[in-house]
């Protein structure tokens, strides 16, 4: 196997890239200044001494507590519940929520041996008992294993006066009915607005 063809299987091993995309960013690589190849050469060798997750949120940081959990101007009532770092990213991009997160490390899945104590839920149960929170958004992922671990959540929530709120759900913008799934459409009428 020639050292290219061991990138592209590397590179089609990430989430997301399959072989040909993999194939055309080696050859992108290739073709482009080796500096673009070094800085991300050493980028990638750095990642694991870099970055580390926040004591408090769980958030990838490279301080400790993150930018969001040190930001005096957030809403330290309000904390959402995500599965994963990444969708932080997610939702900051919409400058919609002022408030901290909380980042479980995935959803609770039988199935994949992943139970409630695999997760952050401890540590989440702590800040809200250490801390004057109002309400906690729970914006797991509209799944089977996002919506048990929403009522799981919901229930020890609610059992310490919690107010407990869940991302609304439904058709995107610009979809048409006709495509959409029968779990959409029944999220869309549970969560309709009035107008």
């Amino acid at each position: 196997m020639t050292t290219l063809d061991k990138l592209i299987k590397n590179f089609s091993r990430l989430p997301g890239i399959g072989k040909k995309s993999a194939g055309r960013i080696a050859y992108y690589l290739l073709k482009a200044d080796p500096a673009i190849s070094r800085r991300l050469a050493e980028q990638l060798s750095t990642l694991h001494s870099s970055i580390i997750k926040c004591s408090v949120c769980g958030n990838y940081t490279e301080q400790d507590p993150c930018e969001i959990c040190s930001n005096p101007n957030r809403d330290s009532s309000l904390i959402c519940v995500v599965e994963e770092p990444q969708d932080i990213h997610t939702i900051e991009e919409t400058r919609e929520f002022n408030g901290l997160y909380h980042v479980l490390g995935g959803s609770i899945s039988p199935m994949d041996g992943v139970g409630a104590d695999d997760l952050s839920i401890a540590q989440l149960m702590r800040r809200v008992t250490n801390n004057p929170v109002q309400e906690v958004i729970l914006a797991t992922n509209p799944t089977v294993e996002g919506d048990t671990t929403a009522l799981y959540l919901q229930r020890l929530l609610k059992e310490k006066g919690i107010s407990v709120s869940r991302l609304a759900s439904g058709l995107p913008v610009g979809g048409d009915l006709e495509y959409a799934d029968r779990m959409t459409l029944a999220r869309s009428f549970k969560g309709r607005t009035v107008m």
